[in-house]
């Protein structure tokens, strides 16, 4: 059942067709691409690619080799909001050896009256921007756009670094009509082909070139009528999910036939990132703490004990400055006396002061959400680090960077799938992320309902585990009457008055939102009938699940239960005239759960819901499934109790 629900994402190397080239050529738009109103599959569609052709090759200069990539774009722009397309930029590492990029051939098409306009990218639409010592970024953007326009571009990029392809994406948030690549690799270079995503790519079977003395292999690879790629609920990074090849250099022949290798497994990754001395030799620091240690650590604490106090410590002492890095900047012993530092040098603190204390101790790598998923082994698939203590049989995770995680418990950012633990003798191994406990929101209402359709009460909104994190997180630092405002523009019609929290400080309890409100537009009043939604203004409105179809997971970050009760008393001088029936759902595979049950007695009713999520991440396999049970549930949250007159 886990392997059914939990899909990962695999990289594999596609079986190889024949590919057929794309007839385009630069300059030679239509009237008919000009003329058209939308996209033909998709409607929705604020611009698409037309056509996309690239390749990438090698060439000598100066007797180095040099890999020079070559990409040739039609874009339509259908829509205002596809205005954006009308630019594109080029990031590239220009802190070393002369690597060029230029943009060619740029021009915008219009019909204006029946003829075809074209207007030339000018000096003032190109941008250079440094971003840093490292890096630069070339810009266009590109004149004259309009609805209905058609731009057209060429950029070159010719750079002495050949470790890695660009990475070369098939499909994007927009249609893609026709796009094409050619790789012609020379015979000295073995390179590791990684493709990922679900468009339909069609490689050719590899041929043997000869250019300027030397063998090439090319292959090709085509793709047509590539969808969207659409962003839905649920997902988690939907980049993860992009139809995108990779290159990765394996190895090298020199000219007196010596094999350089290059190609990396996950055991070589770990080994060279704790071999650097920003990893590493940080861990080995220790008298920066020895003092606060040895303050912290009492006679017959227990191992539970100690390791709270430890990670209570580094936590409240350190100010993360949200920069996430598995390698140390400033350093652990400046980041200590600072009070501040980047994700290593918080947490890499945390395992060494962790170490000392005695425990089974290591770093993890990890691939924030943000980030995309770790899938195939690189220096580069990691950008953060967490602690694990081994005991009892089971590894325990930690992220000091957050104020409001606790002991076992990771922010949002953090929960990937699978981190990488590096020990001190080199060995690595795969780490779970995810949170197997359940994570619960409980609701409390006490409310009544006047003769004149005011509705009173007081609510109690009490968080667990994640759900408790989240809510720290977003709230704790905000002024009751900022919670207060918030509140009353989520629900229209809604004063809201004595707001606290509780617990809010105290990270071993559950925290609670408490507050009063009067709600003026709870009700409809249709003749001598009310009707008033049990659910009040707790009830979903819209199903997240809106595709035809999905091609990836349903990612609900951790598994969790939300459970309302609810108590209305109904006005005197009315009857009830209809209430929702009881309802219990449940989705194959134990899934998920929705439980709903009302009952009313003496002028009182009372509401018990409760809705279940048993997984982190779901198989787009039961996309069906979800999505027919959030109808269904939805349905029924917004079913309303029926009074007349009596």
């Amino acid at each position: 059942m886990t392997t059914k629900l939990f899909t990962a994402l695999s990289f594999v190397l596609l079986i190889s067709y024949s590919a057929v080239a794309q007839e385009f050529k630069l300059g030679k738009v239509t009237k008919e691409e000009l003329l058209e109103k939308q996209h033909p599959t998709d409607t929705s569609a604020v611009a698409a690619i037309l056509h996309k052709r690239g390749k990438t090759f090698f060439a000598t200069n100066d007797g180095y080799w040099e890999m020079v990539t070559e990409v040739e774009v039609r874009v339509k722009i259908y829509k205002k909001e596809g205005y954006k397309y009308a630019s594109d930029k080029i990031t590239y590492y220009s802190g070393g050896r002369t690597l060029k990029v230029y943009f060619t051939d740029a021009y915008t098409y219009n019909l204006v009256g029946g003829n075809i306009e074209k207007t030339k990218l000018k000096s003032e639409g190109e941008f250079e921007e440094k971003l840093n010592a490292d890096y630069t970024v070339e810009k266009i953007t590109m004149p004259n756009v309009k609805e209905g326009s058609v731009i057209e571009y060429k950029y070159i990029l010719k750079t002495p670094y050949f470790m890695a392809f660009r990475d070369w994406h098939f499909q994007y948030p927009i249609p893609v009509n026709n796009i094409t690549y050619e790789v012609a690799i020379p015979g000295s270079f073995d390179y590791n082909r990684y493709m990922s995503g679900f468009a339909d790519v069609k490689i050719s079977e590899p041929r043997v070139r000869t250019n300027f003395g030397y063998n090439e292999l090319v292959t090709n690879y085509t793709a047509k009528n590539v969808p969207a790629l659409k962003d839905e609920s649920y997902v988690n990074n939907v980049e993860n999910y992009l139809s995108i090849l990779k290159h990765d250099l394996s190895s090298y022949t020199q000219q007196d036939g010596t094999v350089k290798k290059y190609s990396l497994d996950w055991e070589s990754v770990a080994k060279k990132v704790y071999e650097m001395d920003s990893f590493g030799n940080e861990l080995k620091l220790s008298s920066y703490y020895d003092a606060d240690l040895k303050a912290l650590l009492t006679p017959g604490m227990s191992q539970e004990a100690k390791m709270a106090a430890i990670f209570g410590h580094v936590q409240s002492r350190m100010a993360w400055n949200e920069h996430n890095e598995y390698l140390c900047d400033k350093g652990v012993k400046k980041a200590y006396a600072d009070k501040t530092g980047n994700t290593a040098e918080i947490n890499l603190m945390l395992v060494s002061m962790l170490r000392s204390a005695g425990f089974t101790a290591n770093p993890v790598l990890v691939s924030t959400r943000a980030n995309g998923v770790a899938l195939f082994p690189s220096l580069t698939a990691y950008n953060y680090v967490i602690a694990a203590v081994f005991l009892n049989d089971n590894f325990i995770l930690f992220d000091a960077t957050s104020k409001y995680t606790t002991v076992g418990q990771l922010p949002v950012r953090a929960l990937n799938w699978q981190g990488r633990l590096i020990r001190e003798n080199g060995n690595t191994a795969e780490v779970n992320l995810m949170p197997k406990g359940v994570s619960k929101e409980v609701v409390y209402v006490s409310s009544e309902l006047s003769k004149d359709g005011i509705l009173t009460g007081k609510v109690r909104d009490q968080y667990f585990d994640m759900y408790a994190y989240n809510f720290r997180d977003k709230y704790v630092a905000l002024s009751a009457e900022t919670c207060m405002e918030k509140l009353e523009k989520l629900h229209p019609g809604m004063e809201v008055s004595d707001y606290k929290t509780v617990n809010d400080k105290d990270l071993t309890k559950p925290v609670s939102a408490e507050f009063a409100f009067k709600h003026t537009g709870a009700i409809d009043v249709i003749g001598n009938k009310v009707y008033i939604n049990p659910m009040l203004f707790f009830a979903e409105h819209e199903n997240p699940f809106k595709q035809e179809k999905r091609e990836y997971p349903v990612d609900f970050v951790y598994p969790h239960q939300d459970k309302y009760m609810i108590n209305i008393k109904l006005p005197e001088g009315y009857v009830v005239e209809s209430v929702p029936a009881p309802v219990s759902l449940v989705m194959e595979e134990n899934i998920g759960s929705f439980k709903y049950n009302i009952v009313v007695q003496n002028n009182q009713m009372q509401l018990s819901v409760v809705f279940d999520i048993n997984y982190a991440n779901v198989s787009q396999d039961y996309y069906p499934t979800l999505k027919d049970f959030y109808r269904k549930m939805i349905e029924k949250q917004n079913e309303k109790i029926v009074l007349k007159k009596a």
